[in-house]
């Protein structure tokens, strides 16, 4: 599914605090078909509290395994939400992050998934992911996609439950996805400066961030405007 197809889609949805449960439902209709290699896909709106409030699924697999991350209180989409970071597993039979959880999920046939987190205007509203029965199944072109649509669903979703006028959704849209753009340039610079892998580098974004107390997409346009590395 081209992006540009799934944008004009999502901007056609119709979103409030009342709809909230069909707009995820959607959405995570969305996020599977834009992964082709996605068993499932889901998306959560988290409250302040790390309390599920809201979720989206195109299936039982994906109900169960969010379902558990908020039980045990421990997986990649909550750790997504928190750090307001992407998380891969490539294979959840050896990866060790969030023991309790993968080796549940690898139990009930999950092998790999990716999270990403939905970001309005400095604020985590949840996650959107995928899953697959095989490992290995996301590349990184695969995560960028959804991290894109993640943008899009974020502003789409925040400028509902901040009841902004349907007439300026559009801009807002686009200046979603174009500050995602900013951030992922700019992870990907800090990564060869650094030598580091995504999560890092989106963690020094993310640190700077708070530290000086301007959104994340400011400093993202530092760097790009090859100011000093924020992490020094």
């Amino acid at each position: 599914m081209e992006l540009t197809a799934v944008f004009a889609r999502i901007q056609t949805m119709v979103l409030s605090q009342e709809h909230a449960v069909v707009a995820v439902d959607q959405l995570a209709q969305v996020a599977q078909g834009l992964i082709p290699s996605a068993a499932g896909a889901g998306v959560s709106l988290i409250d302040a509290h790390g309390t599920g409030i809201s979720t989206g699924a195109t299936g039982p697999l994906v109900e169960s395994a969010d379902a558990l991350q908020y039980e045990l209180g421990q997986g990649p989409c909550l750790s997504a939400w928190a750090t307001a970071t992407h998380q891969r597993i490539n294979d959840t039979t050896d990866d060790d992050r969030w023991p309790q959880w993968s080796r549940a999920a690898a139990g009930s046939g999950i092998r790999s998934m990716l999270s990403v987190p939905l970001v309005f205007q400095d604020r985590c509203l949840g996650t959107m992911k995928v899953y697959a029965t095989v490992g290995d199944a996301f590349t990184d072109l695969e995560e960028q996609q959804l991290g894109l649509l993640a943008a899009v669903a974020a502003t789409l979703l925040g400028a509902a439950q901040t009841a902004e006028a349907p007439q300026r959704l559009s801009v807002a849209l686009q200046a979603g996805v174009k500050d995602r753009q900013v951030i992922d340039r700019a992870t990907g610079m800090l990564m060869e400066q650094r030598a580091t892998d995504p999560d890092d580098a989106h963690a020094v974004l993310l640190t700077a961030s708070l530290t000086r107390g301007r959104p994340m997409v400011e400093v993202a346009r530092q760097i790009l405007q090859r100011h000093p590395d924020p992490g020094n």
